[in-house]
């Protein structure tokens, strides 16, 4: 997908290692949380492989396709959760960017090899700003909430109940239901997708 081979594999190592960790918190005990464990893997996953660089592999014509018709369904089933959550609206939206980036893929086997943008420049837009956005939201929302114990100026820092990145608490008590990580593993994901639009 893109021009150089270095950025292509980081891109890849960065998105397999978020899809590993999203199956890692299917083990959850809270079955919303493996809801979303499992699509997360799956944009993961799905993204990784799409990065790989085209000088390496170049896949069938019948992939893109595929990929639409899997990534709509994730979307469809998003959609579908959106009733009970609003967070399930930023799994449509990578869903329905991944739909968009196979069918640009599809439509233009020159841009596969680096050779210049084939999107449509408003959707490519929008999409860029939203998952910007999202990174810059998701960052702000990891940096630890700190208090001053006893409010006097010089009391030692300490950090605040709940507050943060994990503010909510721990739903399950193992490390793969702590909301931090979670956050994290969508923020690596959201820096994927903005790596991957940029090209187009």
């Amino acid at each position: 997908m893109h021009g150089s081979a270095s950025p292509g594999w980081l891109l890849v190592a960065l998105c397999a290692a978020t899809g590993a960790y999203c199956l890692l918190r299917m083990r959850s005990s809270v079955e919303e949380q493996r809801r979303a464990a499992a699509g997360e893997a799956l944009m993961g996953f799905g993204m990784a492989a799409m990065a790989v660089p085209a000088a390496v592999f170049t896949p069938p014509a019948w992939v893109w396709p595929a990929y639409a018709v899997v990534f709509g369904a994730a979307g469809l089933r998003a959609l579908w959760a959106a009733r009970s959550g609003r967070h399930h609206l930023h799994h449509l939206v990578g869903a329905a960017a991944m739909v968009y980036m196979a069918v640009v893929m599809a439509g233009s086997p020159a841009h596969a090899h680096g050779h210049g943008p084939s999107g449509t420049p408003l959707l490519t837009g929008v999409l860029l700003l939203y998952f910007a956005g999202y990174v810059l939201l998701t960052g702000v929302r990891l940096i630890p909430v700190v208090t001053v114990a006893g409010g006097g100026p010089g009391a030692p820092p300490v950090p605040a109940p709940g507050g943060g990145a994990g503010a909510g608490g721990r739903a399950g008590g193992g490390w793969g239901d702590r909301p931090e990580l979670a956050r994290a593993c969508r923020l690596s994901m959201a820096i994927g997708m903005l790596a991957m639009l940029l090209p187009l």
